[in-house]
């Protein structure tokens, strides 16, 4: 009976652990699955294959990447120049000039030149809002998520939904 217990006494402090550290995610209860960000959560990895493969050998034939993503993000990180230019959202191209392509499962990065200077762009893939090949007429859209710990980051605020009713002429 007390090896029961004790066992049972194991594994909620083994779970709490987990819990408290962000190991093992998917031990964390759950009161409804949110199917919406399951499939954002799988495209983006498709984000990320793709971008691998660039990684280790380089763009095969006509394929060239677009990739919107929010420079307003807490993790994106980038030149202090290019955020005064582009402070909530650019798009990069990889096609023909990039160097230091680098992928892992948070997010990429990569140098680019901007006006023949050469920047590094550090993106987390939760600031992904665009992903497309228009060699294979191929894009994906997401919405990207920014840290509710830090609202200050978050230049939009959420859209409030009101009835046309009231800007209506009525009829006298």
């Amino acid at each position: 009976m007390h090896k029961k217990i004790a066992f049972s006494i194991q594994n909620v402090y083994t779970n709490i652990i987990r819990l408290k550290t962000g190991k093992k995610e998917m031990n964390k209860i759950v009161n409804k699955i949110d199917y919406d960000k399951l499939i954002e959560k799988a495209l983006k990895h498709v984000v990320f294959e793709a971008l691998k493969i660039v990684e280790q050998q380089g763009l095969p034939g006509e394929h060239h990447f677009y990739i919107t993503f929010r420079t307003d993000h807490p993790r994106t990180k980038m030149d202090t120049f290019l955020k005064e230019q582009y402070p909530h959202e650019i798009t990069i191209v990889l096609q023909n000039q990039f160097e230091k392509l680098t992928v892992n499962n948070d997010g990429f990065s990569v140098v680019l030149n901007f006006n023949h200077i050469p920047y590094l762009l550090e993106v987390p893939f939760e600031a992904v809002t665009y992903f497309g090949d228009p060699a294979v007429r191929f894009g994906l859209s997401f919405g990207a998520e920014l840290n509710d710990e830090h609202p200050e980051n978050a230049p939009y605020q959420k859209a409030e939904v009101i009835s046309i009713d009231s800007f209506r002429k009525k009829n006298a």
